[in-house]
């Protein structure tokens, strides 16, 4: 099944729940934690989201590389600056799904449009 969901004028956090219970397919009656659902969702309009200013301000992007000194943070705002409100959509998702083997699978099947 097709899944779209508009983002226009919806917070973040609101659409990515969303996106991802529909990919793990918790909406079916043959839910799995151990399947695949063949889900596609697809988001829409991702460039005019709801994000305030204090948001974009006080949100803050951690990543580790594993080495000594190697702790990156970035804010919202230049994540948006740096690679668009598809990779802030992207990263929401991808962290609320679980963290096993079939998570960049379903990944596969989320389409992000702006």
């Amino acid at each position: 099944m097709k899944y779209t969901i508009d983002a226009n004028g919806k917070k973040i956090g609101r659409i990515a729940s969303a996106a991802s219970a529909l990919l793990m397919g918790k909406n079916t009656a043959t839910f799995a934690k151990n399947t695949v659902a063949d889900a596609k969702v697809e988001i829409i309009n991702v460039d005019r989201a709801e994000v305030t200013a204090k948001k974009k301000a006080s949100d803050v992007y951690v990543t580790y590389t594993g080495h000594r000194g190697g702790l990156n943070s970035e804010t919202l705002a230049h994540l948006i600056g740096r690679s668009g409100m598809k990779e802030v959509f992207r990263r929401a998702v991808y962290r609320m799904l679980p963290p096993n083997k079939l998570r960049d699978l379903r990944m596969k099947n989320l389409i992000i449009k702006e």
